[in-house]
């Protein structure tokens, strides 16, 4: 897991120490950042139809997901909800850029991106999503590891266990 820490870091854009504390927040995309969604929505879009992947979903906040598998159950995440997951990370380029490498590995949601945090809940245990993610929801200007700066992220997860 070569960028582990660095990649799933979350932003803290706002307020680190709280983030892992009550709902998963609703995000708002900032004017200075509007250009770049607009730019990485496109893309996101044209990747879709490309590739043909079907049933591809634009949720409230502007991430694109398609449900692989639902899973089971009705857990309600939080912030706060520990999920163990088999994960592979890839720039729509198709270039991985980290993988758990088909072992499980267990985060707190807010540790994470704020792309998972809105991805992430769309499924239970058991459940596999794929999240194509603006980069104003991953890692914005900043280049990170191999990641470069306004990166759109292709993220495939499977949700082992959710509590």
């Amino acid at each position: 897991m070569v960028c582990i820490a660095g990649c799933f870091a979350a932003c803290s854009k706002d307020k680190p120490d709280s983030r892992c504390s009550g709902e998963i927040p609703k995000y708002e995309v900032t004017a200075a950042a509007m250009e770049q969604f607009k730019l990485d929505t496109t893309a996101i879009r044209k990747f879709v139809t490309d590739n043909k992947i079907a049933d591809v979903k634009k949720d409230e906040n502007g991430v694109f997901y398609q449900i692989l598998a639902p899973g089971t159950g009705s857990h309600h995440f939080t912030v706060a909800s520990n999920i163990s997951i088999d994960y592979e990370g890839k720039l729509l380029n198709g270039n991985v850029f980290d993988s758990s490498k088909g072992s499980y590995v267990t985060f707190q949601l807010c540790e994470l991106i704020p792309g998972w945090n809105i991805g992430v809940p769309k499924i239970q245990k058991g459940g596999k999503v794929r999240l194509l993610i603006p980069s104003y929801f991953c890692y914005g200007p900043r280049a990170v590891g191999t990641v470069p700066p306004n990166a759109v992220l292709d993220f495939t997860i499977s949700l082992n266990n959710v509590n």
